[in-house]
């Protein structure tokens, strides 16, 4: 998913996960000048953060 996909799933701003790239909060692959994201990390990564 994009970041503007990833923004959307999360009821975010784009803004925030490129703060949350940059901070290194969120880990992403870039190919080329777009930032790519996997859903199955996203919702693992969701779960862990309501522990």
């Amino acid at each position: 998913m994009t970041v503007e996909e990833l923004a959307d799933y999360l009821g975010l701003q784009k803004q925030t996960i490129y703060n949350w790239l940059h901070q290194k909060k969120i880990s992403g692959i870039k190919i080329g000048k777009v930032w790519r994201f996997d859903r199955k990390y996203i919702d693992k990564w969701l779960k862990e953060m309501q522990k």
